[in-house]
């Protein structure tokens, strides 16, 4: 079996702070960057200003009334939840891909997305007047149909207690095409609501807001704390079950909490965003890459990482044709299919 190579702790710590102070900058550029035209120094000032350590420096600054509503009540929300869903989509990567020993894992690839999609396709067309606080039904029911068919498929993949890689990817595929075909039938009776739901089909944060923010940040850090905790026990998972198992981990019992928890923070991004695709296969690679395949550096650098990937490609979705937007998902669909291609050739070897 090859022994996988660890970096030294120093060495990969060092990329977290780096890949942080890029997403610092990340935010500020992107929250500079839209129709109203802002300073980059302008940008800092406000944001600055509503920082509580360092809101004093700013207090001999002028601020305009209109660029600060600007950033704080438009921008800055759809800009923390981008970061926040890449998070969570990165995260939920890194777990997959350890579970099932396979870089081609990810929520989208399951049905994460496909249970989501069927979900928000009913509460767009037929229960769209639901609303639970600030959530449409539509959010409601994607988060539920995320979870359901996750875990539908993952019983369907269990053989004797064990979970087949082989089984679950073939399920997520044949359950998404299942669900994909439901969703196209549903739009035949209702054409006049078609453009709605194919808008939410292809990912968008328009519809950002704080109280968005306020409900799934606590459910992405609470499951990143817990997460963290199994990672010890997915590096060894990660070499084989013999393995671990001899170790003294609990390879089934560990592999159904993180799928758990995997599985609620994607549905929990993808609820808000819509089907945003690829963020959680390219993001642990690349970073696997970069860091190893140590899963307690791999998972805070995944995490930060996504954000930054899913910031840049909403920054560039609603910019590059402004005043038109482009949804998110066809850019990251754009990044991702080539780079999913590139896996498949590169694991060819190993399937034949």
């Amino acid at each position: 079996m090859e022994k996988k190579q660890y970096l030294p702790k120093r060495k990969t710590y060092k990329y977290i702070i780096i890949l942080l102070f890029v997403l610092i900058a990340a935010i500020v550029v992107s929250a500079s960057l839209g129709s109203a035209d802002l300073s980059i120094k302008e940008t800092s000032i406000i944001i600055a200003s509503h920082i509580p350590v360092i809101k004093n420096l700013t207090i001999n600054q002028t601020i305009d009334p209109l660029s600060e509503r600007i950033i704080t009540q438009i921008r800055l929300p759809r800009i923390f939840l981008a970061v926040f869903a890449g998070i969570a989509l990165a995260c939920a990567g890194v777990i997959y891909q350890g579970i099932f020993r396979n870089p081609l894992a990810d929520p989208y690839i399951i049905g994460v997305s496909a249970g989501a999609s069927l979900g928000a396709t009913v509460g767009l067309l037929f229960i769209s007047g639901m609303r639970l606080l600030s959530f449409s039904a539509a959010n409601i029911l994607a988060f539920a149909g995320a979870l359901g068919v996750t875990f539908f498929v993952y019983n369907i993949s269990r053989i004797r207690n064990r979970i087949s890689v082989v089984t679950l990817l073939l399920a997520g595929v044949a359950i998404s095409a299942l669900i994909s075909s439901i969703n196209s039938f549903i739009l035949i009776f209702k054409t006049q609501d078609m453009a709605k739901v194919i808008f939410w089909l292809m990912g968008g944060l328009t519809s950002a807001s704080w109280w968005h923010l306020y409900t799934i940040v606590p459910v992405v850090i609470s499951v990143f704390i817990v997460s963290s905790f199994f990672m010890k026990d997915l590096n060894l998972i990660s070499l084989s079950d013999q393995r671990a198992s001899q170790l003294g981990v609990q390879t089934e019992k560990v592999k159904v909490i993180l799928l758990v928890l995997a599985s609620i923070i994607a549905a929990s991004a993808v609820s808000v965003s819509g089907i945003i695709g690829f963020i959680g296969l390219i993001t642990p690679h690349i970073m696997r890459l970069i860091v190893g395949p140590d899963h307690k550096v791999l998972l805070p650098a995944s995490a930060v990482a996504g954000g930054i990937v899913l910031l840049f490609s909403d920054t560039l979705a609603r910019t590059v044709l402004e005043p038109r937007e482009i949804p998110v998902g066809i850019i990251t669909s754009i990044i991702g299919v080539p780079f999913f291609i590139y896996l498949l050739l590169r694991s060819k070897r190993k399937v034949f």
